[in-house]
């Protein structure tokens, strides 16, 4: 019994519809490393039904779709932080450079001063000192810092038919929360890639910074400035975080379209920086200087409001400001290069949004 010629057509046609579906459903898997889940090289092989024959031709598919499936989504974000954190600080490593360079007092009163006393001194390779040992630092650091963010957030945040956990914002108190962890677990890092930053002519390198310290200072100098670092990052974390998420919501609300672009991630990590970094300067300074310890003659402060009553009876108020503009110019692109990078990880690393 022969079938009709419209009918033969439909056959053909869901035949056809089907395999494709069937080859788009089976995840291409790569050599090394973690299955490819789905990539694009620019162009592929399209089944077109033309008066009931299967006809075949190449067709384009536009911009590059790569997911790599990474099973415990705990894993997957602490992968998308630091990358975040290493590609968003070797970005703005002069300016961080600088910056460290304007709280403490040396190299100069500006910007300008002190990037012309570095590039007279030490060439380019000045700007970038102590950048390993940043990334080394703030790799982890944000990992941790933007995994608890997200790991709080979740579990702060009430379903439609619960109350709320928590009096304040979730995400407010999430921030609170990641700066807190990120900063007890790599706080040395830091003070040592401060003393390598300002400090050059006294330690060779990470390791000679970590055993002069540990010996001729005690282990418990690894941790000076804690106290001043933990009363900062609870505000910062909190603002930024808060910030951040606000600003999403309301770009949302603004445009209508739940997919936020690269860009505007971007601009609005960006602002959110600004705005936790100023709201909290005084300490960041206060934490800087204390780190810097007794070394070149400085003084050595007894605690953060011991530091913060010094440098406002030296300088006034604008001591406690010294280097906001270089540190908002890097913090700015800092956090919103970060916050970009993370949500373009979590979307190739996560292949569905929990």
């Amino acid at each position: 019994m022969t079938l009709p010629p419209l009918t033969a057509g439909c056959l053909l046609a869901l035949v056809s519809k089907c395999r494709r579906l069937l080859r788009q459903c089976q995840p291409a898997r790569s050599a090394v490393g973690f299955p490819v889940v789905g990539a694009v090289d620019g162009s592929v092989e399209e089944e077109v039904v033309v008066d009931g024959k299967i006809i075949r031709k190449k067709a384009k598919k536009r911009g590059l779709k790569l997911k790599i499936k990474i099973g415990n989504p705990h894993l997957r974000r602490l992968v998308s932080g630091a990358i975040a954190g290493a590609v968003s600080r070797t970005c703005v490593a002069p300016l961080e450079t600088i910056r460290t360079h304007l709280m403490v007092g040396s190299n100069g009163d500006s910007m300008t001063e002190v990037f012309q006393t570095i590039m007279k001194t030490e060439g380019w390779t000045g700007l970038f000192r102590g950048n390993f040992v940043n990334v080394i630092r703030v790799a982890p650091s944000k990992a941790i810092e933007l995994f608890a963010f997200d790991t709080a957030k979740k579990f702060l945040t009430p379903k439609a038919d619960e109350s709320s956990k928590t009096p304040f914002p979730p995400s407010l108190v999430a921030g609170a929360l990641a700066g807190v962890s990120s900063t007890l677990c790599t706080y040395p890092l830091e003070l040592i890639k401060t003393r390598l930053t300002i400090e050059k002519d006294v330690y060779d390198n990470f390791l000679h910074c970590l055993v002069k310290i540990v010996r001729e200072e005690g282990p418990s100098e690894l941790y000076r400035g804690l106290t001043p670092s933990l009363i900062g990052v609870v505000p910062y974390a909190a603002t930024n975080y808060y910030a951040y998420d606000t600003l999403r919501k309301l770009y949302r609300k603004t445009f209508k379209q739940e997919e936020i672009s690269n860009i505007a991630t971007l601009l609005i990590g960006s602002a959110a920086g600004a705005i936790s970094s100023t709201a909290t300067f005084p300490l960041e300074v206060a934490r800087k200087q204390m780190q810097a310890g007794a070394v070149g003659g400085r003084q050595v402060y007894k605690n953060v409001f011991h530091a913060l009553y010094c440098i406002m009876e030296k300088e006034g108020i604008g001591g406690l400001y010294k280097g906001l503009g270089p540190s908002c110019i890097k913090l700015m692109p800092a956090a919103g290069i970060s916050f970009m990078c993370y949500e373009a990880c979590k979307k190739i690393l996560v292949e569905a949004e929990e």
